[in-house]
């Protein structure tokens, strides 16, 4: 179990320094008066720090190792 969860930490780190970040998109309603409808999508940037990606790719890694010594 222990290695399954250091090669998610090792991937996840990984995707965290290679892309950055990740976006999504809502919807967000406009107006709303009886049959008349208008909504837009609404881009959301969510930045990822370096950092974070290395210390899940660190964390993994040591998980790896422990899991092997014990």
């Amino acid at each position: 179990m222990s290695r399954l969860f250091g090669i998610i930490l090792i991937v996840v780190g990984l995707i965290g320094l290679i892309w950055g970040g990740f976006t999504y998109t809502t919807r967000k309603t406009l107006v709303d008066v009886g049959p008349v409808h208008a909504s837009r999508d609404v881009k959301h940037d969510v930045p990822l720090p370096p950092i974070i990606g290395l210390v899940a790719f660190a964390g993994g890694l040591a998980v790896l190792l422990v899991g092997r010594r014990a």
